[in-house]
């Protein structure tokens, strides 16, 4: 098995309420890593988590009554790379992980906490390996084409309706009606068909 060289977070972003950063930290806490908290005169905090010689310094920034965390940190350290694995999928977060080995790299996609895409990058080749499709939407958008597809169908028999009783009729009262309707339902099928 491939030795993993070092993890690389970026453009990762967590938010977190006030009691989530309590048990963002306390995760890391439960581990044995050593931490600290730099509180700055803003509300912002700054925690720096220590294992083994190995840093991460995040800065969380205080938005609308949460903790915003947007940033980047290579890890060499097992440990560390898998409680910040851990708090971005437990917390929702969205992240690009790069998992570095020898030969190639591994890139992760998070959004919302779960892994979405993952690529296999040797040099300029990339390779997917995983791709998360969203099937029951899929399905819903198909079902949701259907019902205009069935709409349309119904548009253009009723337009033949009115099309075949414009022809026998010869009021004009009833003909500007059928042309009023007509003029609607052909705005209506140029709508569903765009």
């Amino acid at each position: 098995m491939a030795h993993r060289l070092a993890t690389e977070y970026v453009k990762t972003c967590l938010q977190l309420t006030e009691a989530e950063m309590f048990r963002f930290i306390q995760m890391f806490v439960d581990q044995q890593v050593t931490l600290q908290i730099k509180v700055l005169e803003n509300g912002n905090q700054e925690v720096v988590f220590q294992d083994e010689g190995q840093e991460i310094v995040l800065s969380f920034e205080q938005k609308s009554g949460k903790y915003e965390c947007k940033g980047s940190c290579r890890l060499s350290n097992t440990r560390l790379a898998n409680l910040m694995r851990k708090a971005v999928s437990e917390f929702k977060g969205s992240a690009i992980v790069n998992r570095i080995y020898t030969t190639y790299t591994m890139v992760y996609y998070y959004e919302h906490g779960a892994v979405v895409k993952i690529v296999e990058a040797k040099g300029q080749n990339e390779n997917i390996i995983y791709e998360y499709k969203d099937t029951l939407g899929q399905m819903e958008q198909m079902f949701k084409r259907k019902e205009v597809e069935r709409e349309i169908e119904g548009i253009h028999h009723h337009i033949n309706r009115l099309l075949d009783l414009r022809n026998l009729l010869k009021d004009q009262g009833i003909l500007k009606q059928i042309d009023e309707r007509l003029g609607q339902l052909t705005q209506r099928l140029f709508a569903l068909e765009a």
